[in-house]
């Protein structure tokens, strides 16, 4: 992995397992997944697959998580992937097979942990490597997350907490994993556990993007914390395939894309698009509730938000139509080669609102316009040329190419304008505007 990737020069995109398979994910499915991720989207900036919660867990099941969880561990607390669900981890060897597996496809492996250390590990007092402590020891039983009962806190206080995330780190790094999402670590805000997984995950040698969950209602006054200890960090609770839950992300987002910069990423959560819910927390097999017009919204300010794309689909049963959206050229474009993106206009119209959002190419004199609607009927909408581009530049000619029409000829505009454009629906228009 270049030192560029490491750092997240760029928002990661890839595929995650939660939306679709829960706690229950096996190494076939991630393996099927990360072909189509081969095949269909690393062209388009999507490499990184990841296997989301429990995968230590023999007996996981779908809508939730077993609250005695039978947890697979090594000798030194850590834990390991159950066999019964990914066979190629017998015999000691991990994540090892499955994420060199990942490698040869071109793409970057990750895994998600929770915070703290296995309360099986303090039960039976096992002993943290190359320390005189045992797991009871720095364990702190009054720190634990509420939804997950996998594991209890640690005592930074105690030298011990820091060595066994040293140790579970430097593990993860051996077995070859890129991306180490953190869950439990912001609602509330864990500065100490934050500080010590990137401490360990420096003192491990390899290059691994830090991303930290869940981030409810996180607040901006942590910004220069987080800059300096994580790549990204979530700014919302979980998000399903509801329009509100969608609509909720444009006030988030509105805050967190001024400060978004190469290397620190707020992030709006993964995209419940394409067939979920196979064997999730939430929900039965389906088809991603959000209407087309919704699902563009979604991906149109992921994008223009900068924030990380990670699709929660099986890739492989996901809709080709579905597929063609995440294939988008300009999803990385924008995602990638932005600068200035912000939040212009927010206008109550009637039953809903007006949202525009611009930002200009860090590459060549261009610039990017997403007008959205949240109002339940398709409504045509007006944007002075003058908000997007400055009232010098809209004095010269300008063509627009709607983003999500590719094939559609370039159209051009009126010098000191308005574009006027029928937006469905919960739906957006997303335009490049070039002189």
């Amino acid at each position: 992995m270049t030192e560029d990737a490491a750092a997240a020069a760029s928002p990661p995109m890839g595929w995650n397992s939660w939306d679709c398979f829960g706690t229950t994910v096996t190494e076939a499915e991630v393996l099927a997944n990360a072909e189509v991720l081969r095949d269909r989207l690393l062209p388009y900036g999507w490499d990184t697959v990841v296997v989301d919660i429990a995968w230590y867990d023999p007996t996981a099941r779908a809508h939730g998580y077993n609250r005695d969880a039978p947890v697979v561990l090594d000798a030194f607390g850590r834990q390991l992937p159950a066999v019964n669900r990914f066979p190629s981890a017998a015999d000691g060897a991990g994540f090892g097979p499955l994420a060199d597996a990942v490698h040869d496809m071109g793409l970057r492996f990750g895994v998600h942990v929770m915070r703290g250390i296995p309360r099986r590990a303090v039960e039976e007092d096992l002993p943290i490597q190359g320390t005189e402590w045992t797991a009871s020891q720095v364990a702190d039983r009054g720190t634990v997350c509420p939804w997950n009962h996998d594991n209890y806190g640690l005592d930074h206080d105690h030298p011990g907490a820091q060595a066994y995330y040293d140790g579970q780190v430097a593990q993860l790094a051996a077995w070859g994993v890129d991306y180490l999402k953190v869950d439990d670590m912001l609602a509330p805000y864990h500065d100490r556990e934050i500080e010590a997984y990137a401490r360990a995950v420096e003192r491990s040698g390899r290059a691994i993007v830090l991303s930290l969950s869940p981030g409810t209602h996180l607040s901006t006054r942590h910004l220069d914390h987080l800059r300096g200890h994580a790549q990204m960090w979530r700014i919302s609770d979980d998000l399903w395939d509801r329009w509100e839950d969608v609509h909720a992300q444009f006030a988030r987002l509105a805050r967190w894309a001024p400060l978004q910069r190469p290397g620190g990423w707020a992030d709006a959560d993964m995209l419940p698009l394409g067939r979920i819910g196979l064997r999730a927390e939430r929900g039965d097999p389906r088809e991603s509730r959000l209407t087309r017009a919704e699902q563009r919204s979604l991906l149109t300010l992921w994008a223009m938000g900068r924030s990380p794309l990670m699709v929660g689909a099986d890739l492989p049963t996901t809709d080709e139509e579905t597929l063609g959206m995440l294939a988008n050229p300009a999803l990385r474009e924008v995602l990638a080669g932005s600068t200035d993106n912000a939040e212009l206009v927010r206008e109550p119209i009637d039953d809903g609102e007006q949202i525009v959002w611009a930002a200009r190419a860090t590459d060549r004199e261009r610039h990017y316009v997403a007008v959205f609607w949240t109002g339940g009927e398709a409504r045509t909408l007006s944007v002075a040329l003058g908000s997007v581009v400055g009232a010098e530049a809209a004095r010269r000619d300008w063509t627009a190419t709607d983003l999500w029409d590719p094939a559609a000829e370039p159209q051009p505009l009126e010098r000191d304008g308005r574009l006027a454009l029928e937006v469905p629906a919960h739906g957006v228009r997303w335009l490049a505007l070039d002189p």
